[in-house]
């Protein structure tokens, strides 16, 4: 056992669970490249305090990738009787998806459901030991095996039966499905099939994961960490338990995520290989009713924030409404806040292109491209009413949207790894133009107006 400090953990606040996510190991192999890794993060998540009540490992924990069936069976136990001897099993179950490096082939899949047989047997015909379902009291969790070769493999995943599964557990308060690959891209790295679930079935997973409402989609793959949110749902992508590159370098770390569930919410924190506390959230944010947000006036600002950081994070949150123009395509301001100099403003929000599309443009690092995150278009020619939110805690993933304060918040599209982390104190903000003057790229719709709050979200 470690001798280092415990790291106090998250616990449910009155009635729910706790637990560890942490994915892609890539280990197995004595004294291999990422096994060192493995043993870092392993150490961090054997100090949590207090332990957690189940271990979820979203897939990657070997190398793999071989077609020599003894040399894998060699991996899996080296991973288990070694690297995982730690683990009192009995006392706290680990539960397991099927990934590239795991399940890259019948025979592959054949051992993982073989070398997992602690696991249930309760998924799909053909998928038995490869996807299943466990449920805990209140708290069902849907492990789906997103590369079944009877499907055609790699982003390829079953959804008749996940919607079944959920149907009969209508009645569990907390839902989570886990899986390897994302759904929605993550930090960038896009590509149907190998980087996330294929296009045939992403769409209709996910909309089952709204219908029965899902807390959160738990996934790995891509070696980041990385949170968003769609029609309400959590995507949580967790992938540093030890794989040597990241995703992209320099920006993402080796980690393992300390979760708490319960009614009130879900919570987790991101806690890095030295046991620093790296990013944490909390969800769903808390905002005050919109009747209370301020309407918003052109001019110098006391309040410069867009968000305190990823530890006291909190959200900056506007609706917007007007009537659109009949169909321009230029550039059109609906908010921008300026830092009082000639650099790119650290924040646009607007409409672009034909469709009318809104854009959020944060400015990055002097002399660099801004980076952009898109939404929905808004229809030529009529009124809409809109809602943006910053939220400081999410990453990429925290820039929200959202119809009114009945619908759910989805996140923006964007390419970027990084979100609010690193934008300029906002020091003037102007409604319906630039900073420029109110020639450069103004609102070309009529009755635009726009209504803010700032709301802290407290320490995680």
């Amino acid at each position: 056992m470690t001798s280092d400090p415990a790291i106090p953990a998250l616990e449910p606040r009155g009635e729910g669970h706790c637990f560890v996510i942490y994915g892609d190991a890539c280990a197995g192999e004595p004294g291999g490249r990422h096994e060192a890794n493995f043993e870092r993060v392993n150490s961090v998540v054997r100090r949590f305090s207090p332990a957690p009540e189940f271990i979820i490992f979203p897939g990657d924990e070997i190398i793999g990738l071989t077609r020599d069936e003894a040399a894998l069976r060699a991996q899996w136990r080296h991973w288990f009787e070694v690297e995982m001897a730690w683990l009192d099993r009995d006392r706290i179950p680990m539960f397991h998806t099927t990934a590239n490096h795991t399940t890259y082939d019948p025979m592959s899949e054949r051992v993982f459901a073989e070398v997992m047989a602690h696991l249930p047997r309760n998924g799909p015909p053909g998928q038995e030991g490869l996807s299943y379902f466990v449920r805990r009291g209140d708290l069902l969790m849907v492990f789906v095996h997103t590369l079944w070769s009877g499907l055609g493999g790699e982003g390829h995943v079953e959804t008749a039966w996940l919607d079944a599964t959920l149907a009969d557990h209508a009645d569990a308060r907390h839902k989570l499905v886990i899986g390897h690959h994302p759904v929605f891209p993550v930090n960038g790295f896009e590509g149907p099939f190998q980087r996330e679930i294929g296009p045939p079935h992403a769409e209709a997973f996910w909309r089952i994961l709204v219908r029965h409402e899902v807390v959160a989609y738990l996934c790995s793959h891509i070696l980041a960490f990385d949170v968003q949110v769609h029609q309400g749902v959590l995507q949580v992508t967790t992938a540093g338990a030890g794989t040597a590159h990241r995703m992209p370098e320099g920006v993402e770390y080796l980690h393992a995520l300390q979760a708490a569930l319960d009614d009130r919410g879900f919570r987790f924190r991101a806690v890095d290989d030295s046991g620093t506390l790296r990013e944490a959230l909390s969800w769903p944010p808390i905002l005050p009713p919109v009747v209370w947000w301020q309407e918003m006036t052109a001019g110098p600002v006391a309040d410069t924030r867009i968000a305190d950081g990823p530890l006291d994070a909190s959200v900056r949150c506007w609706r917007i409404c007007g009537h659109a123009s009949g169909g321009a395509a230029r550039a059109q301001t609906l908010v921008e806040g300026s830092a009082g100099d000639d650099a790119v403003p650290p924040l646009w929000i607007g409409l672009a292109g034909p469709d009318q599309r809104l854009l959020v443009v944060l400015g990055s690092a002097p002399g660099r491209s801004p980076h952009t995150w898109y939404g929905p278009p808004l229809p030529p020619g009529q009124p809409f009413d809109i809602q943006i939110a910053l939220h400081g805690a999410m990453g990429p993933g925290g820039l929200l949207w959202r119809w009114d304060e009945a619908a759910p918040w989805t996140s923006l599209r964007g390419a970027s790894a990084q979100g609010l982390e690193r934008v300029a104190p906002v020091t003037a903000w102007t409604v319906g133009h630039t900073a420029v003057s109110a020639a450069d790229r103004p609102f070309l719709g009529s009755e635009l107006r726009v209504w803010t709050a700032h709301a802290p979200q407290g320490e995680i």
